[in-house]
């Protein structure tokens, strides 16, 4: 049983597709499967957050294990919460910004060992580099600059196959849980993590 706050995921740009679409050859795209976060749970054998990324057609549906740090960062991009100094996906975002870059699109892009791994694609003019990321902090920048989320096909084929149910409308007390969870929240609970 998953305990769930249902955040939605956040859609990009419509105007980002033509500009995206010359960014990504034909073949690339056809390897990878546009997704969007769609949930944010805990797991409650281990209280550890998951990320659930679900394909745009809502057919798959892919669980990623992450740290407070990073749940926390997307609960907050999810939740429009601003915070009072940049967060470091913010201040991410505002060097990309500063220097004029941008992210085409994220893309989580192997398993190995049980180890989601991705990549920010980031453009400045012409030029096109690909950073190695986990898929949390790449999850986080996507959402701050509303950058397409993609999952490599061989990344779902190979995950295993979870069973992820929607579950029932958000009601009050899941909404004030989350809001408990981010008022509570203490630079020493991230010291916490083994990572």
């Amino acid at each position: 049983m998953l305990i769930s706050w249902g955040l939605a995921g956040t859609p990009w740009k419509a105007g980002c597709r033509e500009i995206f679409s010359g960014v990504i050859n034909e073949m690339k795209t056809n390897d990878m499967v546009e997704m969007r976060v769609e949930n944010l749970v805990f797991d409650p054998l281990t209280n550890t957050p998951i990320i659930i990324l679900k394909d745009l057609l809502g057919n798959k549906s892919l669980p990623i294990w992450v740290g407070y740090p990073e749940a926390t960062a997307i609960a907050l991009q999810m939740e429009s919460v601003t915070t009072p100094r940049p967060m470091t996906h913010d201040l991410i975002k505002n060097i990309l910004m500063g220097v004029k870059a941008s992210v085409n699109y994220i893309c989580v892009n192997d398993l190995k060992d049980s180890t989601f791994y991705a990549v920010i694609s980031i453009g400045a003019g012409k030029d096109e580099v690909e950073v190695d990321s986990r898929p949390s902090d790449a999850i986080a920048v996507a959402l701050r600059l509303k950058a397409p989320i993609f999952v490599n096909q061989k990344v779902l084929e190979n995950a295993k196959e979870y069973e992820v149910s929607p579950g029932p409308e958000q009601g009050p007390d899941e909404e004030n849980q989350v809001k408990r969870w981010l008022d509570a929240i203490k630079p020493s609970d991230f010291g916490q993590i083994d990572q």
